[in-house]
């Protein structure tokens, strides 16, 4: 029983923000059954992470009170290769698809993407601790919604690339945008042992969350479905 509490945790509220996200999309929804299938790339995401940081942290020691140190890692060895194994997926099995057709798509994607590694890093993180009620609560308020956030700018960037005509550059944009916030969110938990630094990663989770609305207003308003959604029916015919 215990274990089932556990995982309804870990998982909670990934599936609350995917849901938000999934009813923020007003005017041409995607198949559900392709917003599944994008969450377990997510999942699949976190094995194509270990694959590729397993030989890296070899090879690049860190020197945990080392501030420039840290900052390799945060930025580096964890941010970009997390974002780039999410981005493979968004990028080359998502974003070529037929139903990816306007601007809020992207992020409809990409946030699927980015709560599958979530999920799946969620579970590990809440099944291995020693206290894994409190992990999950505190992970709840703070590194499920930051992944959701970097998932949110990079599906921004994404959806304008795919929709607006000499706009594809904008894709490595996205990529860059969810490895700097990643990065900067994990900068200052790695740091944490320096007495109120911590609080920088919280801020930079509000910014995130703050410039994540402003993307989903956006991208909302730029769909090109917004004419015919709000044509009157009894007009018609």
């Amino acid at each position: 029983m215990n274990s089932l509490v556990l995982l309804a945790l870990a998982l909670a509220p990934g599936a609350a923000i995917g849901l938000y996200i999934y009813f923020k999309d007003k005017y041409e929804r995607e198949p559900i059954s392709l917003v599944i299938l994008s969450f377990f790339l997510g999942v699949v995401s976190v094995v194509i992470t270990f694959i590729l940081s397993f030989p890296i942290n070899k090879i690049i020691p860190i020197d945990q009170k080392s501030l420039s140190e840290q900052a390799v890692h945060a930025f580096l060895l964890v941010a970009l290769i997390e974002e780039f194994s999410k981005f493979i997926f968004v990028r080359w099995v998502l974003y070529p698809n037929k139903n990816f057709n306007e601007p809020f798509d992207g992020i409809v994607y990409a946030v699927s993407v980015g709560l599958g590694f979530a999920g799946l890093e969620n579970i590990l993180y809440v099944m291995s601790s020693s206290n894994g009620i409190a992990t999950g609560i505190m992970r709840m308020f703070t590194a499920v919604p930051a992944h959701a956030t970097f998932a949110v700018l990079m599906g921004y960037f994404m959806g304008r690339a795919k929709c607006e005509k000499g706009k594809s550059y904008l894709v490595w944009v996205g990529l860059a945008s969810a490895t700097l916030f990643h990065g900067a969110y994990d900068y200052f938990w790695f740091l944490s042992y320096i007495p109120g630094l911590w609080t920088g990663a919280i801020a930079s989770l509000v910014v995130g969350l703050y410039l994540s609305k402003k993307a989903i207003r956006s991208n909302q308003e730029a769909s090109p479905f917004i004419t015919s959604s709000k044509i009157d029916p009894s007009q018609n015919g």
